[in-house]
């Protein structure tokens, strides 16, 4: 077995010199040069895993944090609903080709890419983001950010992998899945905390801080596997004497052919764009929440935030205990078929109360407990067998297999939102009217109801300029309403007018909305229903007995070769 190293300075720092490096030349290599020659101790294993799940934390609290304070970014900018819509179609667009770019993380390695985008993502939510002058501004600063999580999308993924076993892979998969669930969490926990006094700058800095700190963490400490060891199935612990003697003799440069062509398989772009429609539940959960609750049941962002908290942390949880579950049985298949299923249950009866206006809030709050649950426990064993598909095409092209999943998912991502409104057609004029009519027949509620107790008197007057009534009418009106009740609608003329231009598409579309919002969710649900065919193109076993027969005879065959090695000389 070949000997472990004694610390992270045991990785790769160049070629060699005749002399010995300065300190100060070992600790700047150090911050670009993170290779492991060897497998890591359980130890400094897990601080990997906890860095990338931590980065991908707070890339995803940044990136989500807008849409939890999307009507104030509206209304601060002067944006159409439509206009929100595509800043967030053209990020995940972006965010999509970025999925591509990260492909090259077979090649040029994983975690330079992780720490120094999450820089760039923290630099952005603190100083660009809050900063932005205009609308047009802060679309361009929010595609950079949304290219940043794209890249990321696949790297970490891909760290995660390369330091998980196979049979421990669910598990490290479902503490990865928490970062956009905990991020998510993060939004809603800070957000339903703070938004009684901070802004939506306010909020976007939060995430920048958050993310300068754990930027810090992942620049001292995120290490990554050598391609020699990287490039290799690792089905369990015990397999880490055998991959450490296979890596001395693999020129990894034989193992980066062809990525691409292995990858564009129906095993792996089946599922990959299967799974991107059964998450479309999730896609408009951070996406549009705010706007439907906002719409539909006059929540305000701070109670929808708190109310998707309920969502976000039964999907955390489950997707932890999933995959420790998975692993513990050896299978993933059956996880998915029974939390699909599940979810679109649930799915379809949250749907169906999208129509009903006096649902309570913790019946909300129950239906998403159960989405969050039946969720997590059919992703976490999907991103595990998922990336054993990948490995059964090519262990080398694992960021390949993740770029071409990466790509599909921004790419539905984008195109779901912005059909959003096409289907949800009620959304624009509530979002950008909605409060502004509320605010306005509240305040011009006396001048109505003087209006509505002489509607033809103040038809009349409608026909003339203010100056221009004729004499007799006014004196009419005098007597009949007053000086006081004409003082008062006079007074809410500008209200008036703002209900007379909007008034008649707000109760419109306040009427068709539930029923929209109802389709879209049913929408929501066919995607997760074309997903259960996919289950069976993916490699693994159903049966929890045949799965642990297999990976008994893959221990026999190690310490076969293990054996054959050592008589070797090797």
């Amino acid at each position: 077995m070949t000997s472990m190293p004694a610390s992270p300075d045991d990785t790769n720092l160049g070629p060699a010199d005749t002399g010995t490096p300065k300190t100060s030349g070992r600790s700047a290599a150090r911050l670009w040069r993170r290779e492991l020659n060897d497998y890591p101790v359980t130890s400094r294993r897990m601080a990997y895993l906890a860095i990338v799940v931590l980065t991908t934390v707070v890339l995803y609290y940044a990136l989500y944090v807008q849409y939890a304070v999307a009507t104030s970014i509206i209304m601060h900018f002067h944006m159409t609903y439509s206009y929100f819509v595509w800043v967030s179609v053209i990020g995940n667009a972006v965010g999509a080709f970025a999925s591509l770019v990260a492909g090259l993380a077979d090649r040029w390695g994983r975690a330079n890419m992780v720490v120094y985008g999450l820089l760039a993502a923290a630099l952005l939510s603190l100083l660009g983001l809050p900063n932005a002058p205009d609308k047009s501004t802060y679309l361009v600063l929010f595609a950079g950010l949304s290219f940043i999580e794209g890249i990321v999308l696949v790297a970490t993924p891909a760290l995660i992998r390369d330091f998980s076993p196979q049979l421990g892979r669910a598990t490290a998969m479902g503490y990865w899945t928490m970062g956009p669930v905990i991020g998510s969490l993060v939004v809603t926990v800070v957000t339903s905390s703070t938004l009684s006094f901070a802004d939506w700058q306010d909020e976007l800095r939060y995430s920048g801080w958050a993310g300068l700190a754990v930027f810090v963490l992942a620049l001292m400490g995120l290490r990554e596997l050598s391609p020699r060891l990287r490039d290799q199935i690792m089905v369990s612990l015990r397999d880490r004497a055998l991959v450490e003697a296979r890596a001395k003799g693999m020129n990894p440069r034989t193992a980066t052919k062809a990525h691409w062509r292995q990858m564009l398989r129906l095993d792996v772009v089946g599922s990959a764009t299967a799974v991107s429609l059964f998450l479309l539940l999730y896609f408009g959960a951070v996406g549009n929440l705010v706007v439907y609750f906002a719409a539909t049941f006059g929540y305000s962002e701070q109670r929808t935030n708190g109310l998707a908290n309920w969502y976000w942390a039964a999907n955390a949880v489950a997707l932890v205990a999933a995959g420790l579950l998975s692993d513990r049985l050896k299978v993933r298949k059956p996880f998915m078929i029974v939390g699909a299923i599940g979810s679109i249950t649930v799915t379809v009866l949250f749907a169906l109360h999208a129509t009903e206006p006096r649902t309570g809030y913790y019946t909300f709050a129950a239906l998403f407990v159960a989405i969050g649950v039946l969720t997590g426990v059919t992703y976490a064993p999907w991103m595990a067998s998922f990336t054993e598909t990948v490995e059964k095409q090519n262990p080398a092209a694992t960021a390949t297999g993740l770029a071409v999943w990466g790509w599909i998912i921004r790419a539905v991502v984008a195109i779901s939102t912005a059909f959003v409104p096409v289907v949800v057609t009620s959304a624009t004029p509530l979002v950008e009217h909605g409060a502004q009519v509320q605010a306005a027949s509240v305040r011009a509620a006396p001048a109505l109801s003087i209006i509505d107790a002489h509607p033809r008197l103040f038809a009349e007057l409608d026909a003339y300029p203010p100056t221009a009534v004729p004499p007799a009418l006014a004196a009419q009106a005098v007597r009949e309403v007053g000086a006081d009740g004409l003082a008062t609608v006079r007074r809410a003329q500008p209200q008036l007018a703002l209900l007379q231009r909007y008034g008649s598409q707000v109760k419109s579309a306040t009427a068709e909305g539930p029923e929209q919002w109802r389709t879209w969710w049913l929408i929501c649900a066919a995607g997760q229903v074309i997903f259960l065919p996919f289950i069976f193109a993916m490699v693994g076993r159903w049966s929890p007995r045949k799965a642990r027969d297999e990976a008994a005879e893959h221990q026999r065959a190690v310490d076969r070769e293990l054996a054959a090695l050592a008589e070797e000389g090797h």
